[in-house]
């Protein structure tokens, strides 16, 4: 049986599977990194467990997390995500997922990919921690409340540190595996 880090429920598949193929994994795609941020933004308060099991069916509601199409959605389309039950229906949420697509845009436009803009917060590289417990891991860093600084004033919402961290943890900024399990060393 393969040692996972200590948050994993190992008797949910899908859980397990998101720790074994994505958590940790560095990722330069535009698309897949708006699709985190907004997905982090939208755990705010919540676990991520719940985000995870409605993933699919934020794909489908979101437009594949296409930042074009969703930087023109108008209240008519705000007001169908509203009433959509497989999405979290969050107000504030759904239109920061709006208003976040505009600065993703923004950003793209003038650091030529978004992938170059986040990555600089870790200078491009990924920084591999060394914890033996997830008692040791931060909720925010040093690093993850400078971009948090930064993309709120390029106009982001729903980025604070504890959420910008997370995004760096998902998307492979930083390899917060724990040491005894068996992705650390892989990733």
């Amino acid at each position: 049986m393969l040692t996972r880090c200590a948050w994993v429920p190992i008797e949910d598949p899908v859980y397990c599977e998101y720790h074994d193929q994505e958590w940790g994994v560095p990722v330069h795609d535009d698309r897949l990194l708006f699709e985190f941020l907004i997905l982090e933004g939208f755990q705010a308060g919540l676990s991520w467990r719940t985000v995870l099991y409605k993933r699919e069916n934020f794909r489908q509601a979101f437009d594949n997390f296409d930042p074009i199409v969703i930087a023109s959605y108008t209240e008519q389309k705000i007001a169908e995500l509203l009433s959509n039950p497989g999405i979290i229906r969050n107000r504030l949420k759904v239109q920061a997922a709006v208003t976040n697509a505009r600065a993703f845009l923004k950003v793209q436009e003038q650091f030529g990919s978004f992938d170059r803009y986040i990555w600089q917060f870790v200078d491009g590289i990924p920084r591999k921690n060394a914890w033996k417990s997830v008692d040791e891991i931060p909720a925010r860093t040093v690093e993850s409340d400078a971009m948090s600084k930064d993309l709120t004033q390029r106009g982001f919402r729903f980025v604070g540190s504890t959420i910008c961290y997370a995004h760096m943890q998902a998307t492979g900024m930083v390899n917060d595996h724990t040491m005894d399990c068996y992705r650390y060393m892989q990733i």
